[in-house]
């Protein structure tokens, strides 16, 4: 294992430049200046470069290393954009389930998750893959059901329509709408 951090600084830099500029074009510009800025904290920015592969997110090598990943559950404390800061105890039952996140987050969300396709996949990057990773993955069942629905149409209306009509929607768009699982007419 080797220890890489300016390949990692530039990494973690390109993608946040490529958010702050996504999230410009989605009208939360503002918002944008402060994604993922824990990234270049200690807790995250150390075990970042430890695990550095440049192919995928240097949480998933401290994982398969130690078992867990301490950065990670670090940055998704610190980062409303990822769905897994929105758990909390239902009263009912006392057990730890996601809430709806709102949809300034989602906007933000699915900034991120175009860009981090952008970063990671360079070029074989298809404006499908952002949609491909979330459809392949088992985030569905940890978010809830309008925060996963409002994600899908957002990267549906992407593969379809393309990166630069669908952020002029977002931008014009005040409440995000849901996407019907098998398939809806995208405005």
């Amino acid at each position: 294992m080797s220890f890489h951090p300016i390949r990692h600084f530039i990494t973690i830099t390109r993608h946040r430049h490529e958010v702050v500029r996504l999230c410009f074009k989605a009208g939360i510009g503002f918002q944008g200046f402060f994604h993922d800025l824990s990234k270049y904290s200690p807790t995250e920015f150390l075990p970042g470069a430890r695990y550095y592969s440049g192919k995928e997110s240097p949480n998933n090598g401290e994982r398969r290393d130690t078992g867990m990943s301490l950065a990670w559950m670090h940055h998704k404390g610190r980062n409303r954009h990822h769905f897994e800061f929105w758990y909390d105890y239902e009263m009912a039952t006392k057990k730890i389930v996601p809430m709806d996140m709102p949809d300034r987050y989602i906007k933000e969300m699915f900034c991120d998750r175009v860009a981090a396709s952008k970063t990671y996949n360079k070029e074989s990057y298809t404006q499908e893959s952002p949609l491909l990773y979330l459809t392949k993955s088992t985030a569905k069942e940890k978010m809830t059901e309008n925060t996963y629905k409002k994600l899908l149409f957002l990267l549906q209306m992407l593969a379809e329509k393309g990166e630069k009509e669908t952020l002029r929607f977002i931008r014009r768009c005040k409440d995000l709408p849901l996407a019907e699982i098998d398939g809806k007419q995208l405005p």
